[in-house]
């Protein structure tokens, strides 16, 4: 049973508050915690982070009422209710739900409902003696043998995670041709060293400054810059042909009157309409092993991702279009928009409502791709989460900043356990797109 639940203010990777849970069940089962993400470049859909607005408080980003809400409101409800973590965390994170009573969660904040969720799960896994990936699985109902993901690292940054000139937010590297999660961060991991060594030589030690997710940001503006330094590291490494690209640009954040001004960052706009961007991105993916593109498109700009999507040759996933709720997951299959969902654990707000969305994309024959955020955390659920929904794929930064390798040793602990069991699992590799159905 839940004997006590308590809140405090913490701080994110970005140096801003955001809360950190800790329930406490009967005494042989302990003490768990969660601590929350923050994102910066959000949908406009996303459930609600509280914050309290305060200038005095760090800027107004404090968040003590998002703390007295789990202290005062959610811990009585929940702990009254007599629930069970090993068995109801559906029915947990309904209460949860029912005593926020909005939309969006902006009565008691999802920074607050969220941390109580995951710590819930974490507390039910113990209680049920399992392994947090495979109380997730249980509870999404996934099908094993369990599939190792292939992370996506964002080595390069740009956009609002970054203080250069690049428009287009993140430019990751996939090691689709590792044969293990050990080896592909292994990889991974390589080709930065390499990239670091590339853009020193070209632009100078200063230039290797990193932004918000630990990829680098060195002074480049255009797409095509990003993906010929990626091209010149990856072959340094010796991993052509094993490691492909992925790209989000982020596009909502430069999206104003009807077109998408990648110059933003820039002295001077450099305004393109949706076919000019559909084009550049078109002679992006014929020149460049990219396989995966996200938010192409604004969130509000539907005709755009219906007609790209018509002869989009590689994963289109949706974020900000999509935020991880099934509203905008089905609309979109509705639109023909899109053939991936994003899903961040604090868009939607509950361990449970995130499931739900994840097998809704997966009922429509799309991929689901897990993400951290960019203000991070040193929590790893995420790993758990994309190993026990066997999504195949998974992006948590560049392999550098602590709060971003966590996640990545995690999978490697998750594989070395499961090697130690004699469990059988495999790495998604080529198939990370269709992950859920090996």
């Amino acid at each position: 049973m839940i004997k006590s639940i308590k809140a405090a203010q913490r701080l994110d990777s970005r140096g801003n508050p955001t809360v950190q849970h800790r329930k406490r069940l009967t005494w042989r089962s302990g003490s768990f915690r969660a601590i929350v993400p923050s994102g910066a470049s959000t949908g406009a859909n996303e459930a609600v982070e509280l914050r309290d607005g305060d200038p005095s408080k760090y800027g107004g980003k404090s968040v003590e009422k998002a703390v007295s809400n789990v202290e005062n409101i959610i811990a009585p409800a929940l702990i009254k209710s007599g629930l069970r973590v090993a068995t109801d965390q559906k029915k947990i994170d309904e209460l949860l739900n029912s005593l926020d009573g909005t939309k969006n969660k902006a009565k008691l904040g999802a920074n607050a409902i969220l941390g109580v969720s995951m710590a819930c799960a974490r507390a039910g896994a113990a209680a049920s003696g399992l392994q947090l990936y495979e109380y997730l699985r249980r509870e999404s109902g996934a099908k094993t043998p369990y599939v190792l993901p292939v992370p996506f690292f964002n080595v390069l940054n740009g956009g609002v995670h970054s203080g250069n000139k690049m428009a287009f937010q993140e430019t990751m590297i996939a090691p689709v041709g590792a044969t293990s999660i050990t080896e592909a961060v292994q990889m991974g991991s390589e080709v930065y060293q390499h990239l670091k060594k590339v853009i020193t030589k070209k632009f100078g030690a200063s230039a290797i400054g990193i932004g918000d997710e630990g990829g680098f940001a060195p002074p480049i503006s255009q797409p095509h810059e990003a993906l010929d330094l990626l091209v010149q590291a990856v072959s340094d490494a010796g991993y052509e042909g094993k490691v492909k690209f992925a790209i989000d640009p982020a596009s909502s954040e430069f999206f104003k009157d009807g077109a998408y001004d990648i110059g933003f960052k820039d002295e001077k706009s450099n305004p393109q309409s949706p076919k000019q961007l559909k084009d550049l991105y078109h002679s992006l993916l014929k020149k460049y092993p990219i396989v995966l593109l996200e938010d192409p498109f604004a969130e509000d700009d539907w005709s755009s991702w219906t007609e790209f999507r018509k002869d989009c040759p590689v994963e289109l996933v949706g974020d900000d279009l999509l935020v991880t709720n099934k509203t905008y997951v089905q609309e979109a299959h509705e639109k023909k928009a899109c053939d991936s969902m994003l899903l961040k654990i604090n868009q939607i707000g509950t361990i449970s409502e995130a499931i739900e969305s994840a097998n809704l994309a997966y009922s429509y024959g799309w991929s689901v791709f897990v993400s951290h955020r960019s203000g991070e955390t040193t929590d790893d659920f995420i790993a758990d989460v994309v190993v026990g929904l066997r999504t195949g794929h998974i992006k948590s930064g560049a392999p550098c900043r602590g709060e971003r390798v966590a996640k990545y040793n995690r999978l490697m602990e998750i594989e070395e356990t499961l090697l130690a069991k004699g469990e059988k699992f495999v790495y998604a590799g080529e198939n990370f797109r269709s992950a859920y159905q090996l």
